[in-house]
């Protein structure tokens, strides 16, 4: 915990959720575990808790999560997903009250990826624990997101033979920003509509190469074969059983529904693909630890895995075909009850909204961990479970933000508007503070790139930012919510 003076405290909490596999901060008495964001926000006069949830390590280590013996570590799945969660709740309120003599007027929870998770859990789960959950690029479906992220290298692997390179992948995704209107921005306003084929575009196709109608024209290194614009293809779609994709005309992965053979869903065509698990970046060592406790074989984890029954080996790339990949989605999901429902896909959020809260959920449309269908299934999924859009827009409301990647908050493009956290204009928390404490609901939210180059709004969905047709195209008032 950090504690502003007793002169300075505005009588609120902020407790502050975890990264990856979480394990931080450390459980020493010596050392003050804080960054500039929880710093920030003690300065503005909140009380500011977090934890290690359970486990004292790194936030890429899963070893605790299973026994010594290669069993299932129920209990550390359990403190992880949910039972530390009310911990934080229940004692950071009594210490807050012992130190200052009087108890706090709200309580509010604010998390990014794990952490986001985290504020839906207690939405779901411990409904009366805060006032106001601030939830960003929730790390739900932990079991579908991640172990699907294996899907693109193994799809290389099974129909190439070898793994694209990180350029290629750049230069696919520049391709298809270029193609779907994106060109002057450098992201994509709405990537989920872009149907950019990899297949079919002379321009990015290695010079001769055909691909059922187009001959390549690029000469450049980083130009594609037909057979890997294919699988690149595959990629935005999402995981299936066998490696099976339509083509992007006949679905191009947009959709937030798993239908005809889709076992999860794909990366936006506005992602950049090397920053992606499928590009070899650091995404792809939680998404094999997962694989390794979902099919209790520590050997398919990463070096990080470490187990008295065996240490990660990454074996899952040799190991795992489509039919294996299926088979371990399969097993996430059978497993919930002992991994404590850690995917955190419940939609009744009665409690919480008989309870009088208030949530605020935002996600990046550009996302290189989590797809953002996942987090826009869930919603709708809400929305059907609570009576439709105009009940739930009483409690919950959800944003999706353009060219928003997961690492944006910290290492964005200075170009693209996100969200900034208590260190920065804090727009998200601003909007479910003045919620919960004047009933003034969230509504369109302009955001600023760092650089002050862009502004644009972000819109409650469904709605999103349209463009008028005239006006600067880096302007917020050339767009309007629709």
């Amino acid at each position: 915990m950090l504690l502003p003076t007793h002169e300075t405290w505005n009588e609120r909490i902020r407790a502050y959720g975890n990264s990856g596999w979480a394990g931080t901060p450390q459980a020493n008495l010596n050392v003050v575990a804080s960054d500039d964001i929880h710093v920030a926000a003690t300065t503005k006069g909140f009380v500011v808790a977090t934890s290690d949830h359970g486990h004292v390590g790194s936030p890429i280590d899963p070893s605790f999560a299973m026994n010594p013996d290669g069993s299932i570590n129920t209990v550390g799945w359990n403190d992880f997903s949910e039972r530390s969660l009310h911990e934080v709740a229940e004692k950071t309120k009594l210490l807050t009250k012992l130190y200052y003599g009087r108890d706090h007027t709200y309580a509010y929870w604010d998390g990014f990826s794990t952490g986001g998770r985290q504020g839906l859990k207690l939405a779901q789960t411990f409904a009366e624990d805060f006032d106001g959950i601030l939830v960003g690029s929730p790390a739900i479906n932990w079991t579908k997101y991640h172990t699907a992220g294996l899907y693109g290298q193994i799809a290389m692997q099974q129909d190439l033979g070898n793994l694209i390179e990180p350029g290629k992948l750049t230069a696919a995704t520049n391709a298809a920003i270029a193609a779907c209107g994106g060109a002057e921005l450098g992201f994509l306003i709405d990537p989920l509509s872009c149907e950019y084929d990899a297949a079919q575009d002379a321009a990015n196709l290695c010079q001769g190469q055909a691909s059922n109608g187009p001959t390549g024209t690029n000469t450049a290194d980083t130009c594609l074969t037909a057979e890997e614009a294919q699988v690149i293809n595959k990629i935005w779609y999402g995981q299936t059983a066998d490696g099976a994709a339509p083509t992007p005309t006949e679905d191009n992965g947009g959709s937030n529904e798993l239908v005809d053979g889709r076992i999860w869903f794909g990366w936006t065509r506005g992602t950049d693909l090397a920053t992606t698990p499928a590009g070899g970046a650091p995404g792809i060592i939680l998404a094999a630890d997962q694989t390794a406790l979902e099919l209790q074989d520590p050997q398919l984890g990463s070096d990080f895995f470490v187990n008295a029954t065996g240490t990660g080996e990454n074996s899952w790339l040799q190991s795992l075909d489509y039919t294996g990949l299926a088979d371990a989605q399969a097993k996430g999901v059978e497993l919930q009850s002992e991994f404590s429902n850690i995917n955190t896909d419940n939609p009744d959020l009665a409690a919480f909204a008989a309870a009088g809260g208030k949530l605020v959920m935002y996600q990046g449309l550009a996302d290189e961990y989590i797809p953002a269908q996942g987090a826009i299934n869930y919603y709708d999924r809400v929305l059907e479970q609570m009576g439709g859009a105009q009940a739930v827009q009483e409690f919950y409301r959800f944003y999706l933000v353009p060219g928003f990647t997961h690492s944006g908050r910290q290492e964005g493009l200075p170009t693209v508007p996100v969200p900034q956290p208590a260190n920065g204009r804090d727009e998200m928390f601003t909007a479910l503070q003045d919620w919960v404490e004047n009933a003034q609901a969230p509504q369109e939210i302009e955001l600023t790139s760092s650089d002050a180059s862009v502004a644009l709004p972000v819109c409650v969905y469904p709605q999103k930012a349209t463009y008028g047709g005239t006006g600067p195209v880096k302007s917020a008032a050339s767009y309007s919510c629709s």
